[in-house]
């Protein structure tokens, strides 16, 4: 049985419409696949609620609604997409407060921000930091 939003007890990955990430991935030729898989681990190991699914044609992480996209388009590595979902929120002036003590997020605007990693060193060097922001990007989620 494949975990869903709602079935926390299951595996971590959901079907949608084109199938599991798992399938995504078998099935994907892409020269950044091992920093896809070393992301995908790192982002569902920093919360046991976290489950994936592909969400806009990507591997996509949720815990009760979408917070994080693959973006696996970019030439120099593989970016992580942290945002809160599909549905305009009201922030205030300043967004979202998100402790990044060593700036790993560029802010595209005050509810999204990027991550970007080269290569599997970069995000093993990193792996510390991305858990504990993925932990606090999720606790401002409703």
């Amino acid at each position: 049985m494949e975990k869903t939003l709602a079935d926390a007890k299951s595996p971590k990955s959901r079907k949608g419409a084109a199938g599991t990430v798992d399938d995504f991935m078998r099935d994907l030729e892409h020269p950044f696949k091992a920093e896809i898989q070393a992301l995908r681990s790192i982002i569902l190991g920093a919360d046991p609620d976290i489950t994936e699914g592909i969400k806009w044609k990507v591997p996509s992480f949720a815990r009760g609604e979408y917070f994080a996209t693959l973006h696996l388009r970019a030439p120099d590595g593989v970016h992580v997409i942290f945002h809160l979902g599909a549905k305009v929120r009201d922030l205030g002036p300043e967004g979202i407060a998100v402790a990044d003590p060593t700036c790993l997020l560029q802010w595209l605007a005050k509810d999204r921000a990027i991550a970007k990693f080269r290569d599997v060193a970069d995000i093993a060097s990193r792996r510390a930091e991305l858990e504990a922001l993925v932990r606090e990007w999720i606790a401002h989620l409703r």
